[in-house]
């Protein structure tokens, strides 16, 4: 995990990570490799690690709501969500910032209640549209220059190899601290 800024922006981000009641993640490339894998037939073949599908499940007894937003339609993503009890799924999405903007309201939340973990430029622009940002922008370690630039932590991991895991560990670990 890759604490930005000093010692007191790692406090910083525990303090503000033990805050997060909405932990929301993007698909390609956060908890896939990012790359698509088609047959002849022109289906796809998502892979996902098994560590992250455990780090969600941890985040969900730990009393963090989880959304999944990606633009992209996916069957084996909607099955595995469902599998791992994750209900705010929104695929084939084309107005992410309206999306996460349904879920926050019936939430009851406000932006500083929420992570967003992304790899590339639509998940910034889903973090930029919450006024004021998003309580953390988590980047994956292979996301793009611009988001790792604006992120407020970066995984050890690249997407799809275990980054969500470590985010969710974050959040954890950090509610855990502010209880005790």
């Amino acid at each position: 995990m890759t604490f930005l800024d000093s010692d007191n922006g790692a406090h910083d981000i525990q303090t503000r990570a033990a805050a997060i009641r909405l932990a929301v993640f993007d698909v390609d490339g956060v908890m896939t490799d990012g790359r698509l894998y088609l047959d002849a037939h022109g289906g796809e073949i998502k892979t996902m690690h098994v560590r992250d599908g455990l780090g969600l499940k941890r985040l969900q007894a730990a009393g963090i709501e989880i959304a999944v937003i990606s633009g992209r339609p996916s069957e084996a993503v909607a099955r595995r969500m469902a599998e791992l009890g994750i209900e705010r799924v929104h695929l084939a999405c084309q107005d992410k910032a309206g999306a996460l903007a349904g879920i926050r309201d019936a939430l009851g939340l406000a932006p500083r209640d929420i992570a967003v973990m992304g790899d590339d430029l639509p998940d910034l622009a889903l973090a930029d549209s919450l006024t004021g940002g998003p309580g953390l922008l988590l980047a994956v370690a292979d996301a793009v220059v611009e988001l790792r630039r604006a992120a407020d932590w970066i995984s050890a991991a690249p997407g799809g190899a275990g980054a969500v895991r470590e985010a969710c560990e974050l959040l954890i670990g950090a509610r855990a601290a502010g209880r005790s």
